[in-house]
Parts: structure tokens; C-alpha cells; sequence
């Protein structure tokens, strides 16, 4: 990736340039599955059709066998998703069937299944999930024993296990029937309760939230039942909304995709707040009593003023993603900390929080890491720890938002007949530059290619919204007139 960075007082212009991702691996020729977040498509197609993810477990027991030595130790669990049942089943047979003790932890949060693996520790923990997709979606998320995802290298060994298995036409092996033991559900439970008392005696400890009134949208996903009774249990008196989960309704019309319900809900029940999770709730967004959303950004400055209160926060640093708005950055400069921006994706934001061993970061998105509790984004961590700073500086989420001062965005999509270096168009530099001596220290130009589509993305932000708005319109029309595809 191309990176060219432009300096404007106290903030930056960035201009940057993503090459189309590769999609074969030149060592074995191999289609690239894993993507940031882990394998993800729509359940029963390749490769998450059965031959497939028989494959992946299989490849995922005996790398480790090989790593460890020894029986490795695998627990897995799912979010409601109706396709998440058998993905699990094949998983659990496939891994067992290669020698490893696979441990079911049911349906339980993505950082649910991280917080087991360093846990009882196991050797791996893998999540049937897609996160905030739809129903029809799934995905598998391995963890290393730590807590963070799996290694490029292992997955680049289970995608070769893969295009092996297929080129030899040996993808359909059998393997032998599995049934549930009332042993095994007695473990589900034992697994599930283990994560709350992590959450509630050492996350929440001495929190008390008494008289606190919650609305939590659960997305009808993995947080239905976590979530309302880890609140419940800490005092808040919890009003729960989408907590009945059918398979298909997963993030349908709600979760952190879709606050308009808790919006209104909030606002009905004249609660003190509302949370909304994702269908893995390894993300959390708040709306305040009057109804006002609190995003990632809102929610990296009400921590990283509280934990600098305390004197918690490493550095003086908060890492986010190239898509926080430019407001946060700004903001956070004016308290003395530095924002340290990655590209986009969770696991970036972890790689550079442990580079600068800093102690907060996350996404827009609502996706929060404190690596001192976890390596993995945590909804209901994020939202503990928000409702830890509510209760010590004992103000309003409204108050602990303000001084945040959110600048207004435009984004634009340019399809394009190649993805030419930005470096290398002449016109679109000089008008590139042009920006950023307009909008010099008070404003942020994103632009990129899509890794997935042919298309260049232009983000600008400014003070103004009418002139962000031509600015990015004019920019648009130099990247059209110069790359643009016919089929526009």
C-alpha cells in the first residue's frame, strides 16, 4: 500500500492508495479465505459448505497437534444464526475425528469464546459467527491461545489443506455421527457462566450500578441472554429488547446497525441510556436519555478521558482506524493525547496497540479494545467500562460526550476502469493538494480504492458541509474524467 501523508498544523491530510488485494497466494496457488475478520460467506457455499469446513477442521486439529505436540485442546461456540448449528457440528466432528478434545461453549459472544481460549486455555477457540451480517451469512474466527486471531501462517496452512483436498478430489471424506451428550450441555452452561463471572468480578469489580435504567438491544444474537442478565446481576434494572432469536433475525432492523428502535425505546422508557450490540456483540453503541447516538468515536473520548483521569492511559495515546472522524482527533489534541490512526479493521488496531503498548483503541464502529482486559473487541467489556466512568465522575452520558465535536463527513464512490497509483495521476495530486490547504489543520481528505470493488473512495471532512460537499464533488469529477468506467 501506497501512503502519502501531508501535514496541516496540528491534524493531517491523508492521501492514500490500497492495492486491489491478491487473490491467489503465489506459493501454492491457493484462493485466500481468511480476511481480517476470518473466513467469511454465505452458509452452504464454498467454503462454508460441509466438504469444506470438514477440511478446516481437520487442518486446524493436526497443525496443532504438530505445534503442540500433544492432544490439542479446541472449544468453539456460535452466535443464533440457524446455519450455526450444523457449521458447529461439523467443526466439532472434524476436529475430534483428527485427535484434538473439542469443547462446545454454545451460543456465547465472539469475545466470549477469546476470553475461554487464554482461559481454561485451549489451543484454539473458533467462532461460528458473522458478526452484524445477515442470517444467511456465516463465518469461522479462530483464536490462539492469547486471545488474538489466528496467525497468517496457520491459516495459509488451512487454505493449502483446502486446495489439496480439492485438487485431489478427496474433499467428501467421511466422518463419524455426532449427538450432543447431557454432559456437554452441563459444559455449555459451566462455560457460560465462567465468561459472566470474569465480566462481573474482575471487569466490573466494586461496580455498583443500582437504580441505573438500561435499554439493551441484543440484535437477537449471541449477547440475548449474556447480556440482559450480566446487567441485571450488577443492579441496573434492564429493559431488553430484541432478545429472541429465531435464526433468521439476527441484526434484522436492530443491533448497532439499527438504533432507531432503541432510540425511540429509550426515549418511551425514560431510561438513563441504551446499548446496542451486533449479532456477536464484540461491539457495543449507546444512545444517551435523550436519545442522541454515541458511537466508537464518542465512546474512545469518554475512555480515554476517564482512564487519563486515573492515570491509565499508556502514552497518552488512543489508537483508531483511518475512518474516526477527524473531530475526535482533534478534540483528544486538545487534552494533551495523541490519536495514532491504523487502517481499517479490528486487527490492525490490535497490532498497533501492541506495538505502542497503549491501553485504549477501536473503530467507529462501536468495536473497543482494552488489551489490558482483552485482546478482542468486547461489547459488554466497552460497555462496563463506559458505565464505570458514568458512575465515578457521576454525570449524564450526554455530559461525558461533550467536548467532542463531531465534523461533518461526506463519502463518495467513483467506479473506475483501473486503479492507477493516485501518486501517478497528475490532475487528481495537484487537486488533492488544493484540499488540503483548504481545509489546512481543520479538516481530513480519505482517499483509497476499494480492496473488493473497482471503485475509488473519496472521504472529506471539514468544518463546513457545503464546502466539504464541492470539494469532494470536484475531486470526483478529475478521478471520473480521468479513470472512470463506461458503465457509471
Amino acid at each position: 500500500m501506497g501512503h502519502l501523508r501531508f501535514r496541516c498544523g496540528r491534524s493531517s491530510v491523508h492521501i492514500l492508495h490500497i492495492t486491489k488485494p491478491e487473490n491467489k497466494l503465489s506459493a501454492a496457488n491457493t484462493t485466500k479465505l481468511f480476511g481480517t475478520d476470518g473466513i467469511r460467506a454465505e452458509a452452504g457455499k464454498f467454503p462454508l459448505d460441509t466438504a469444506t469446513i470438514r477440511i478446516i477442521g481437520t487442518s486446524l486439529a493436526e497443525h496443532l497437534k504438530g505445534l503442540t505436540g500433544r492432544t490439542p485442546c479446541i472449544v468453539v461456540g456460535r452466535d443464533t444464526r440457524e446455519s450455526g448449528d450444523w457449521i458447529s457440528r461439523e467443526l466439532i466432528i472434524s476436529t475430534r475425528a483428527a485427535g484434538a478434545d473439542t469443547r462446545l461453549a454454545g451460543i456465547i459472544t465472539t469475545p466470549g469464546v477469546a476470553f475461554l481460549t487464554r482461559n481454561l486455555p485451549a489451543d484454539a477457540g473458533v467462532v461460528i459467527s458473522a458478526s452484524h451480517n445477515a442470517y444467511h451469512d456465516n463465518g469461522i474466527k479462530i483464536f490462539d491461545p492469547s486471545g488474538r486471531k489466528l496467525d497468517e501462517e496457520a491459516e495459509r496452512r488451512i487454505e493449502n489443506d483446502i486446495a489439496d483436498a480439492a485438487s485431489k478430489q478427496n474433499i467428501n471424506g467421511s466422518v463419524p455421527p455426532y449427538e450432543q451428550t447431557e454432559s456437554e450441555k452441563e459444559e455449555v452452561d459451566a462455560l457460560r457462566e465462567r465468561y459472566l463471572d470474569f465480566l462481573i468480578n474482575e471487569v466490573a469489580c466494586d461496580l455498583s450500578l443500582d437504580k441505573l435504567s438500561i435499554v439493551a438491544d441484543c440484535a437477537n444474537g449471541a449477547a440475548y441472554k449474556l447480556a440482559p442478565e450480566l446487567l441485571a446481576r450488577l443492579g441496573v434494572h434492564v429493559h431488553a429488547i430484541n432478545v429472541e432469536p429465531n435464526g433468521r433475525n439476527i441484526n434484522l432492523n436492530c443491533g448497532s446497525l439499527h438504533l432507531e428502535g432503541l432510540q425511540e425505546r429509550v426515549r418511551e422508557m425514560k431510561a438513563d441510556l441504551g446499548v446496542a450490540f451486533d449479532g456477536d456483540a464484540d461491539r457495543a453503541l449507546f444512545v444517551d436519555a435523550n436519545g442522541k447516538i454515541v458511537d466508537g468515536d464518542a465512546t474512545l473520548w469518554i475512555l480515554a478521558n476517564f482512564l487519563k483521569s486515573r492515570g491509565e492511559l499508556r502514552g497518552n495515546k488512543v489508537v483508531a482506524t483511518v475512518m474516526s472522524n477527524i473531530g475526535l482527533e482533534l478534540a483528544l489534541c486538545e487534552q494533551g493525547i495523541e490519536l495514532v490512526r491504523t487502517d481499517v479493521g479490528d486487527k490492525y488496531v490490535l497490532d498497533e496497540l501492541l506495538r505502542c503498548n497503549a491501553s485504549l483503541g477501536g473503530e467507529q464502529s462501536g468495536h473497543i479494545i482494552l488489551p489490558r482486559l482483552s485482546l478482542a473487541g468486547d461489547g459488554m467489556i466497552t460497555t462496563l467500562c463506559l458505565l464505570r466512568a458514568l458512575r465515578e465522575r457521576d454525570q449524564s452520558l450526554d455530559a461525558l460526550a461533550a467536548g467532542f465535536q463531531r465534523y461533518p463527513q461526506v463519502l463518495l464512490n467513483i467506479r473506475v476502469r483501473q486503479k492507477v497509483p493516485f501518486e501517478k495521476l497528475p490532475a487528481v495530486q495537484q487537486l488533492a493538494q488544493h484540499v488540503e490547504e483548504q481545509f489546512r489543520s481543520r479538516g481530513r481528505l480519505l482517499l483509497r480504492y476499494s480492496g473488493t470493488e473497482p471503485l475509488a473512495r473519496i472521504m472529506l471532512e471539514g468544518e463546513s458541509e457545503g464546502e466539504i460537499k464541492a470539494a469532494a464533488s470536484e475531486l470526483a469529477r478529475v478521478i471520473q474524467r480521468d479513470l472512470g468506467s463506461e458503465n457509471c
